[in-house]
């Protein structure tokens, strides 16, 4: 007994001296994992991406990439982060955004994402989780669980029950903690993500469209039940969504720098601002993303491609990537 009460001390203080407050919704997260080292691992996941990849040479697409992410990290509670925005050329429907900055959009995207509002809508989303130190809070909250489960193996001394017991906790902690929380940061991010959008003077509407167009798409996949699924379902995501435009159109009107949806992304768009070409195969393919501090991907679901719609100047000069 003497044991079990002391690992739970520990255990409590550990918690304790962790629990911070994000700087982009203002809830209390238990964040475990130093800053700096968030920033280390999000350098050196970039790095190994970008030697497996292969950069875009279209320096249009690349450019518009860079500028709707710079106007987005502009408004974030971390603007001077060493922002880093790469268009990646390949067929997967992809886009991530890892500590530190470092982002990417995987070229297929550029038609799934329709306009620059689109693309805002993505960028944005990606960039939340950045912001809002996600990745930190999962790391952290793998450790709690370890942690929470070694304890709970000293404290058992029967090797048949702790084993019985040790899978259900398990799966009890999985279902209970891991997958809505995560279902939570997603919701979070869709909201950080669109009110940043507004910030940045793209038409937060668009954000419901996107959403709306990666609902659409689901052909043949069976899906979980949304309390088995780390992702919010896609009812529930537009309907959040939806009850934020208000707060994010005021917020936008209200913006004296209005960029609307932006330069059209569509292939095959009859505005001179069209750029690229996905393989027709990317928009049928099972899109990847990699995982915040970790290099492994994970599958989500994919989105539909898009129709055009608007378009800004083409005079409209390209924002260019600089080192804070």
């Amino acid at each position: 007994m003497i044991r079990i009460l002391l690992t739970c001390s520990l255990l409590f203080s550990w918690i304790l001296a962790g629990c911070t407050t994000t700087p982009v919704s203002g809830k209390k997260a238990l964040i475990l994992v130093p800053f700096s080292q968030e920033m280390s691992l999000g350098e050196q996941a970039f790095q190994q991406v970008l030697k497996e990849e292969k950069l875009s040479t279209n320096q249009q697409a690349a450019a518009i990439v860079e500028r709707v992410g710079r106007r987005i990290a502009a408004v974030t509670n971390m603007p001077d982060l060493k922002w880093e925005f790469r268009l990646i050329e390949s067929d997967q429907l992809n886009a991530f955004a890892l500590p530190g900055g470092k982002t990417a959009i995987y070229s297929a995207m550029l038609a799934v994402c329709q306009n620059e509002a689109g693309l805002a809508a993505v960028m944005g989303h990606e960039i939340a989780h950045v912001i809002a130190r996600h990745g930190a809070q999962r790391m952290s909250q793998d450790m709690l669980m370890q942690t929470g489960m070694a304890a709970a193996a000293i404290s058992m001394a029967d090797q048949g029950q702790r084993g019985m017991i040790l899978g259900a906790l398990g799966l009890g902690a999985q279902l209970g903690v891991v997958l809505p929380f995560s279902r939570g940061m997603e919701s979070e991010a869709d909201e950080i993500g669109t009110i940043y959008m507004a910030k940045a003077g793209y038409d937060p509407a668009e954000a419901e469209k996107f959403w709306i167009r990666f609902a659409n798409v689901k052909t043949g996949s069976a899906q979980p039940p949304e309390f088995l699924s780390t992702h919010p379902a896609d009812s529930t995501r537009i309907s959040q969504i939806r009850r934020l435009l208000p707060k994010a159109q005021s917020i936008y009107r209200a913006n004296p720098n209005k960029y609307g949806v932006g330069a059209s992304l569509v292939a095959g768009a009859t505005h001179p601002n069209r750029i690229g070409k996905p393989s027709p195969s990317a928009l049928g393919s099972s899109p990847q993303t990699l995982s915040v501090l970790k290099t492994r991907p994970i599958k989500r679901e994919p989105i539909a491609s898009p129709n055009t719609t608007g378009a800004v100047p083409a005079s409209q000069p390209a924002m260019h990537l600089s080192q804070h």
